[in-house]
């Protein structure tokens, strides 16, 4: 596959973008079980209304090139005595899109976004998505804890970096 050389417009999606969502969220949870705590198994039946939901719930904002969704990430801002943070979840890059800035645009949009909310910002990245924790390091993130056998995909464990990135003081 070649990738995608020219710079990608991020933006916030919305409920009207349910089906692009679905669409690159199914993909990312069947071909990479080993990333992600939900499964396609678990997402792929459930209605259009629910990933418009989530849209409506939290913030997932998407590179684009005008056509079909490159790639996507998510923010949530944690509840009660946790609301100082917040989490980076359901960080993907379609193949064709990487090395394109891609990744690196949506993180700096979720770091952004979260900076008008909380105080910390919080990921979980498997041990050996070796990529994916340079991304992470790029933008200021660091270790701070390893959890084994974090994610459970059929009978294989995988174990998860956790990571924080200080957004004030």
């Amino acid at each position: 596959m070649t990738a995608v050389t020219t710079p990608t417009k991020i933006r916030r999606l919305d409920a009207t973008d349910a089906a692009a969502y679905r669409e690159i969220r199914l993909e990312a949870l069947q071909s990479r079980p080993d990333a992600f705590g939900a499964s396609f198994d678990g997402e792929r039946d459930r209605p259009l209304e629910a990933f418009a939901d989530t849209l409506a719930r939290t913030a997932v904002f998407a590179a684009g090139d005008g056509g079909a969704l490159l790639g996507m990430a998510g923010f949530v801002r944690l509840e009660g005595k946790e609301n100082h943070k917040g989490l980076l979840w359901g960080m993907y890059v379609r193949e064709t899109a990487r090395g394109s800035g891609a990744a690196d645009a949506l993180v700096a949009t979720v770091i952004g976004h979260a900076r008008e909310q909380v105080e910390v910002l919080l990921l979980a990245v498997g041990i050996h998505n070796e990529a994916a924790q340079r991304l992470y390091r790029r933008h200021g993130f660091v270790e701070y804890g390893r959890e084994p056998r974090a994610l459970k995909v059929g009978d294989a464990y995988y174990d998860e970096i956790m990571m924080r990135l200080e957004l004030r003081g």
